[in-house]
């Protein structure tokens, strides 16, 4: 369901979830920015969604703005260019689109409204009015693969994700190849299920990778998660998370998550937009060498072993000895 909400963020409303603030008209402040937001999906599908909902939120409390959010939009171009403009329409001075599904769309937006920044989290569109900021999944991915590798006991690892959008695509070819790089004999069981929230469906091909010997599965899911980490419990083999960690989660589930922190990502180029620190058209990256917003946690029993090698990859891609691909041209797991 398509929800849009007008909201002003007063200081501290960080500490209250929006579910809690009562629908309202914002009020019109002319010392404070207004935000625009759309979400392809829900603010609190517990994945990637929700991360960027939470780095926005962050960004309004501290800027003390009025915000328009647009969320469960379905990620097709008309539907998000609709969007897109429902949001302009409300006149904010920054609109942040969640994800490399809103390139197309942002880019024509954009170029109707010349006077508001347009933002792409994940994104790889520029212009004179865009700017894309992009967290490097594909670096925690490939470690991901690398991990999955080195612990699989029956030499056969899976990956599962939704829609075939291009973080999703770069993060499914690093992890295959951090697979290929630490054990070259492991074989990669790997699927694009096309929906990222619908839980029975993930959990349908987490049985079937199950089924086909895979013992770990690198999971790059939103909603859909739950349906993962219930089929993995079920026939007693384990998972990889992204975006955030997992591990605390369910902890007899998840052996490692490979952190991607696109709040970090949101957070900064909505801050940077409005502190006029943004520099127009520049695509903004945030890799292993940024901090602590792309790593792979890995879960206490984790072999030592492991740890010191992951520990060794991230130094590399770090350095530029290891480059990570965006493109997988291998065999594709079906049903």
């Amino acid at each position: 369901m398509v929800r849009l909400d007008r909201r002003h963020f007063l200081f501290g409303s960080a500490l209250c979830g929006l579910a809690a603030w009562p629908l309202m008209q914002s009020v019109a402040r002319a010392a404070q920015p207004k935000l625009g937001l759309l979400l392809p999906g829900r603010r609190d599908d517990g994945g990637f969604m929700q991360a960027g909902f939470s780095g926005f939120e962050a960004a309004a409390a501290e800027l003390k703005a009025d915000v328009v959010v647009v969320d469960g939009v379905r990620p097709q171009k008309d539907d998000l260019v609709a969007a897109l403009r429902r949001i302009a329409a409300e006149g904010p001075s920054v609109i942040a689109a969640h994800g490399g599904q809103c390139n197309e769309a942002a880019k024509i937006v954009a170029a109707d409204h010349p006077r508001i920044q347009f933002l792409v989290i994940q994104g790889g569109v520029e212009g004179a009015n865009l700017t894309s900021y992009e967290v490097l999944q594909e670096q925690s991915a490939w470690l991901a693969g690398a991990a999955a590798a080195l612990m699989t006991k029956t030499g056969t690892v899976g990956h599962i994700s939704g829609i075939r959008v291009p973080p999703g695509l770069k993060g499914r070819a690093a992890y295959a190849a951090g697979v290929a790089h630490a054990r070259p004999g492991v074989k990669l069981l790997t699927t694009f299920c096309g929906e990222q929230d619908d839980a029975a469906l993930a959990a349908k091909v987490t049985a079937a990778q199950a089924d086909a010997d895979a013992d770990i599965i690198f999971t790059m899911l939103n909603a859909g998660r739950t349906g993962a980490i219930e089929a993995c419990r079920a026939r007693k083999i384990h998972q990889i998370g992204n975006v955030r960690d997992w591990v605390p989660v369910a902890p007899d589930v998840f052996v490692a998550s490979a952190i991607a922190d696109v709040s970090v990502a949101m957070r900064d180029a909505v801050s940077d937009a409005v502190s006029g620190r943004l520099v127009p058209g520049k695509h903004v990256k945030l890799g292993v060498s940024s901090g602590d917003a792309v790593r792979l946690a890995l879960a206490p029993g984790v072999p030592e072993e492991v740890r010191v090698a992951i520990t060794g990859y991230t130094a590399d891609i770090a350095a530029g000895r290891i480059v990570v691909p965006t493109a997988y041209d291998g065999p594709e797991f079906s049903l």
